[in-house]
């Protein structure tokens, strides 16, 4: 029976590689010079350190640039409220992955609500879609792109 996994990953490669290009470029531009401003990647949350919070705006949309050309979508970025005192501004940008239990309900909701002849089940952090004719499941696949949930979706393990 015909089957393909719904996933929101993140390649983990591609994302320390727009995490160093982010780094070259704030040591490059002018309105950083001098100044103690860095990117700290940790699994997947980078910390934004920079002398003031105006800074950190500027720093959160040199990543979304980099994240953009290396092909990881800017909609998995969860950007934390930023922590201000007199000599320092950090933040915390956490990129979401995985299909949490609330997202896999929302997914197996719009499967079995399009009357579709497809079946989905969650299974930990990826949703199977299975059914009887190939169609059937690439209707399927173009319904959960169209469709808005806050994470960006990938389909792999396509089987016929």
């Amino acid at each position: 029976m015909p089957s393909f996994d719904v996933v929101s990953e993140i390649d983990l490669h591609e994302l320390t590689n727009a995490v160093d290009q982010a780094s070259r470029e704030l040591a490059q531009r002018f309105d950083f010079k001098g100044l103690e401003a860095s990117f700290a990647l940790l699994e997947t949350t980078v910390t934004m350190t920079a002398p003031a919070e105006f800074q950190l705006k500027q720093m959160l949309e040199i990543l979304k640039l980099k994240l953009a050309k290396r092909g990881i979508d800017v909609g998995c970025i969860d950007a934390q409220k930023p922590e201000v005192n007199l000599a320092r501004a950090a933040q915390k940008v956490v990129l979401k992955h995985g299909v949490d239990a609330d997202t896999g309900r929302k997914i197996t909701r719009l499967v079995k609500d399009s009357k579709l002849k497809v079946q989905a089940q969650v299974q930990g952090e990826k949703v199977r879609v299975t059914g009887k004719q190939r169609d059937d499941l690439q209707e399927a696949i173009a319904m959960l792109r169209r469709a808005e949930l806050g994470v960006p979706l990938q389909f792999n393990n396509f089987r016929d």
